[in-house]
Formats: structure tokens, sequence, C-alpha cells
């Protein structure tokens, strides 16, 4: 398959190791939320014996892979984010259609998902990843001798990479997940998401197309379609299959920790589930701005429609004037807020039905504005005390659109107790001004131990991508709160630690050789060093 292929005309085909292939299950179109209208082709699901192929495919794989080096992979993972690049308008047109989000949006997301694939090539070249230690030998040691004992990195085996609705391609077939996890050295199996399954085949091309181009194994990289009942759980259950990468709903990612868990061999599954974002309003900012941080509040909760994992799903604040200029304002603001697509229909009722709980448990501050449109989402604010929050499990359950729920505390020793009650979250955003930096200072330990990503000022939604940047959490936004899905620290997730004891020095890998043949940064005797 050629770079031109690449652009030609959808198939409706799965691929494995480089061959299309077509699913014999359930059809499944793509489905334009804006319109309303199902798109061309039909696709459908995969079966136990697609799985079967593709990890047998990715478990060949395996061994010549990861036996490349860090320049063949650097050089792979570029390979890959030109390939999307070249797709274009091709790519960007088909996005849009599927998802109802506007093309600048889109866009952006070409860029985020090719600056993955760079960044984790830059991880490669630096050579860090490897965590390569030396501990020298101490023959005179007394009253044992210290062996010359060696450590470095090595990929896990093949993983599999289950697609997100939100992000059709940052978290996708090509997102952090597949990028971090070919960049460790393994193969990668995609289950495809259902909700764009057009720019699902367009993107696995473009990777296709860099496995073939690089000389790296057609079992590098595979394709699939189903649902998580029946191909997701047979895909995890695969005893070749050695860790997994998940964006997606609570019940999902559970659903595939057990299954990762009753295995002969249990693996490690990072799952992103469910995470609902609190913002803290202090005093002395709701004094100052209160409306100001009520108008920009707004524009945070219905950007894409509310359908981000970090949109702010709850704000917690002490009662008083400041709070209710920043409901004023929020009011204000939400009620001009368009009825905006949602992703795919089944989205767009969950939505609904979320908002209809709240509406029962809550007070409702202000809705957007009305739509015709099944697919679309109507904006929801609703207000209520600390006492009925803390008692109420509807209040603290995620509703994925842009919806949200402010919570008035009576003082700071409420909100205090709030934030010891709320779920693990991958983000909790301050508004602090310099009179509010004393209770900020108590309020961060707590924070520190509910999220992945704490924010001072500004707003969760949007993650950038930087060696710096954690997004993960404790549970339930994800299933392991030590990893990160966003940021070069990804590749963490699928490489273990080996240790080499008094190896014969022609047969030490290149990583923990004498003489520093990668020019690596190492520690050896406990001293980090390039020499």
């Amino acid at each position: 398959m050629t770079a031109t292929m690449t652009a030609n005309a959808l198939t409706g085909q799965m691929i494995i190791a480089g061959t299309p292939v077509r699913g014999t299950g359930r059809q499944i179109r793509g489905f334009d939320p804006a319109a309303g209208t199902p798109l061309e082709p039909v696709y459908h699901h995969g079966d136990s014996s697609h799985v079967d192929a593709a990890c047998a495919a990715a478990a060949e794989a395996f061994a010549p892979y990861r036996a490349t080096t860090s320049e063949q992979r650097a050089q792979f993972l570029e390979a890959i984010a030109t390939n999307i690049e070249s797709l274009g308008e091709t790519l960007v047109a088909r996005t849009v259609a599927e998802t109802g989000l506007p093309q600048a949006r889109i866009t952006g997301e070409v860029g985020r998902t090719t600056g993955q694939l760079r960044l984790f090539a830059g991880v490669l070249r630096e050579g860090s990843w490897n965590g390569a230690r030396i501990d020298t030998p101490q023959p005179d040691r007394t009253p044992l001798p210290r062996p010359d004992i060696r450590q470095r990195f090595i990929p896990m085996g093949p993983v599999a990479v289950f697609s997100a609705s939100n992000f059709p391609l940052a978290f996708s077939v090509a997102g952090g997940d597949t990028a971090s996890a070919l960049a460790a050295g393994c193969p990668v199996v995609v289950k495809a998401h259902d909700a764009h399954p057009g720019t699902s085949e367009l993107v696995a091309r473009a990777i296709n197309d860099a496995v073939a181009q690089s000389g790296m194994p057609a079992g590098t990289f595979s394709l699939l379609f189903g649902t998580g009942q029946e191909l997701g759980i047979a895909l995890v259950g695969d005893p070749r299959i050695k860790a997994v990468g998940f964006t997606g709903s609570r019940s999902g990612g559970l659903a595939l920790v057990a299954a990762a868990a009753a295995r002969p061999e249990p693996i490690p599954v990072y799952a992103e589930m469910s995470s609902i974002n609190p913002v803290f309003l202090l005093g002395g900012a709701l004094d100052s701005r209160g409306a100001e941080l009520g108008k920009a509040f707004v524009g945070s909760l219905t950007m894409g429609s509310g359908q981000f994992c970090t949109n702010p799903g709850l704000v917690i604040a002490v009662d008083g004037p400041g709070l209710d200029a920043f409901v004023g304002a929020a009011r204000a603001e939400l009620s001009g807020a368009p009825a905006t697509p949602m992703l795919t229909p089944n989205i767009a009722r969950s939505y609904t039905s979320g908002v209809e709980s709240l509406s029962q448990a809550a007070q409702l501050v202000s809705r957007g504005e009305v739509s015709g449109s099944e697919t679309c989402g109507q904006a929801a604010l609703f207000t209520t005390d600390a006492q009925s929050f803390l008692a109420s499990e509807a209040l603290q359950a995620e509703v994925f659109g842009s919806s949200s729920l402010i919570v008035r505390c009576a003082d700071a020793d409420e909100m205090h107790t709030v934030t010891e009650r709320i779920e693990g979250q991958l983000t909790a955003t301050v508004h602090a001004d310099d009179s509010d930096l004393d209770a900020a200072a108590t309020l961060l330990p707590l924070l520190e131990l509910k999220a992945g990503r704490i924010l001072f000022g500004g707003w969760p939604t949007g993650v950038e991508v930087c060696h710096a940047m954690v997004h993960g959490g404790p549970f339930p936004a994800t299933s392991d709160s030590r990893s990160t899905s966003v940021g070069s620290r990804a590749i963490e997730r699928f490489l273990r630690p080996v240790a080499y004891q008094n190896i014969p020095k022609t047969l030490l890998p290149s990583a923990i050789a004498d003489g520093n043949p990668d020019h690596l940064w190492r520690r050896i005797d406990g001293q980090l060093t390039q020499d």
C-alpha cells in the first residue's frame, strides 16, 4: 500500500498486519450528527477470528520490532506523522462529518496527533526512557562482594488500544496510547470506535503505509472494529496481549480491568474513565472578579458541546456576594449558548438523561438555547448546597456534556469536607487572588490526593502535550494513578525493568554496555553521568 493509496476512497475494511479485511459481524456506519444522516461506506464488526489473527501477527512482530534501534522507531513515528498530514482535507472533512466538531477543532487535533508522534520520536533519541543504571562490582567488599548489576527498561509486548469517542484523532487510532506503545517497542492492536470508522480507516492506512515505508514487521499494527463485550473482551483476554490502553466510560473501563485481572496471566490496564474536574473559587478571586469568572467558566463548559474528559462539571465555593456575581454572569452567558451537535445519538441521549437526573436533585440555574435536533446538547447549569451534594450519588456522577453543578459551601471548613469526599479526578482548578494564598495553601495538599493535574487560573479543558503533563489521576479518573496518558512519561506504561547481573560484556545491551555507545545519561553507582 502506498502513501498515494491512503487518500483514496474509503473501503469499509479493517487492517490486520497490513492486509485489508472485511468484518463479518454487525454493520456500522459513520453518522453526521450535524446533518442527522448516516455516512458511507458500511463497515462490519470483527470477531474472535480477527482478534486471533491480529494478536498472532503482533506476537510474531514483537521480537523483530523491539530489536529495532531508537532511531529506527523515531523515524517510523515521524513517518506516521507525515502520512497523517498528507491526508490533508480528506481527513479533516471526514472527521468533521463523523463528529459534528468544527473544522478548526479538527485541524488543531491533527496537529496535536502528529505532535505527539514527533514528541515520542524525540524521547527515543534523547534516551532517558531506557532507565539505564549500573552498579559496578565491588569484589573486595566484606562480608560479601558485590556483583556487577545493570538495569534497563524493555518493552512489555503487544498492546491493545481502545479508541475514544470524543477525540477522534488525538486519543484514537494514532493517539497517545498508540504513539507511546510504538515508541516503547510494542506492536499495537487498535479497537477503533464505532463513532468515527471512516476517520479510523484513513489514519490506520497512514500507519500501515509507514510500517511498510520504514521496514517494520507487518504485525506491528492492526485495526479492528467491534463491540466491547464481544471483540473487546476477547482482545484483552488474548494471552499475547501484555497491556491495555483505554479511554472511555467507567463501565467500559472496569469491564476491561476485570477481564484483564481474570486472565491466567493478569496484565495492566491503563483506563481513563470518569472525572467531573472540580473548580474551586476562593473568596478573594470571587470578590474581585466573580462576574468575569462566571462568563469565562461558561466558555469552558460549552466548548465542544462539553465533550471533554476535563470538562468543568463541578464548581465549589463559599456562599456569598462574590459567588452570587459568578452565578449571575454564568446564568446570563449560558442562556445564549447555542445547542450544538454531540458526537453520536447515543451520547446525546445519555447527556439528556444525565441532565434529567440532575434536575431532580438540584436547582436549575440556567439552560442554553433549545434545538429541534435530537443529536444536539442543550447546556445546563445547576446549584445545590454542600450537605445535599454530599448526601447524593446522583449529584456526584459525571454527566458527559456541557452540564455543571455549583456547590455552595457555608464556610472554608465545609469546602474542605466536600473536597475530601469527592472521587479521584483528572484535574482540579483553583481561582485565587493574592489574598487567597493562605487558604489555597491549606487546600493544595487535599487536591494533591484527588487529582492528577492541579491548575491555578484558567480552565481545565485542553491538555498540553509536553514532558511535564499528567493526564491521569486517582480512581475513577483512571484505573492506575501512577501513570499518565499524555506527555513523554506515557511511554513508561509499556516498559518494565530488567536487571542484568554479571552478564558477559559482549552480551550486554548497548544502553548499559561499557563505553556508553549510545551516549546516554546513566546512573552509575548512584551518580547521574554521561561518561
